[in-house]
């Protein structure tokens, strides 16, 4: 079995568009369409059991819908959807506990798309309520490639919300792109061995030694198999961590149990 804990989906009336936009801005292709479609159509050519797709609010306004649309689709055709909120948004309490009360397993923040640093306190607080709700939370981490001059969530800033948050954050913050997007060394000093999730979504072919070295230093038992589709290919990371000779424990904790125990599925 195999599920993709990291993937992207857009309204079909805006979905041309939008991945047009983020492939001039971030000067990256695209394996597919950026419609739920698309995405089901993929999965099943790729041996992909179920998808995990996470909306971003990028303005406050947008958390209502976006939040409804994941609550309806939430589980139809093995996809799953975390719900989205927005750094300034005006009632934290009631978006979360819609969230929950709607069975979505969690939240995901874009630092980058949001404006803000991960160690912002309007994160802190919204981190804060949601892992005591029992959420959990996943967040863009490292470099993005729309925005290379200025890194939103860095190591150092993970790490101070470790220390502002004590130990409601264990084992419910998930890092995307196995904990820092572009800076895998500062990962492996830095974070490597931490009691949080790591996605693989983006990076196996960047470096792929090193994401090896970074998933059997960090333990199989919390990294989630992910690829950032529509960004790549769900088949061609799906052969790179059977490429990785992790064993078919290790293996079988990445492709799935892992997710499923978040997902509770």
């Amino acid at each position: 079995m195999v599920i993709d804990f990291h993937t992207h989906t857009f309204p079909d009336k805006i979905a041309d568009k939008t991945i047009a936009y983020l492939t001039e801005k971030g000067g990256i292709h695209a394996y597919r369409g950026g419609t739920l479609g698309s995405l089901i159509d993929t999965m099943k050519l790729s041996g992909v059991d179920c998808s995990v797709s996470l909306p971003i609010a990028t303005l406050p306004k947008q958390e209502a819908s976006i939040n409804a649309l994941s609550a309806e689709m939430n589980g139809k055709n093995n996809v799953f959807f975390s719900g989205g909120i927005h750094p300034d948004c005006a009632d934290v309490d009631g978006t979360l506990d819609f969230i929950k009360e709607s069975g979505l397993f969690g939240i995901k923040l874009h630092p980058d798309y949001q404006g803000v640093h991960f160690d912002d306190p309007r994160y802190i607080n919204i981190m804060r309520k949601a892992f005591e709700r029992d959420l959990y939370v996943v967040t863009h981490a490292g470099v993005d490639v729309g925005f290379r001059n200025h890194v939103h969530c860095t190591p150092d800033m993970i790490l101070n919300v470790f220390s502002q948050l004590g130990g409601l954050y264990e084992d419910k913050l998930i890092l995307a792109h196995l904990g820092g997007y572009e800076l895998p060394d500062e990962v492996m000093e830095k974070l490597v061995g931490a009691p949080v999730y790591m996605d693989t979504a983006a990076v196996l072919k960047l470096y792929p030694e090193k994401c090896r070295e970074i998933i059997l230093r960090h333990g199989a038992d919390r990294i989630l198999f992910a690829t950032d589709s529509p960004w790549e290919s769900q088949s061609d990371f799906i052969e790179i961590i059977k490429s990785f000779g992790l064993g078919k424990e290790n293996e079988d904790k990445i492709f799935y149990k892992n997710a499923e125990k978040i997902l509770n599925i």
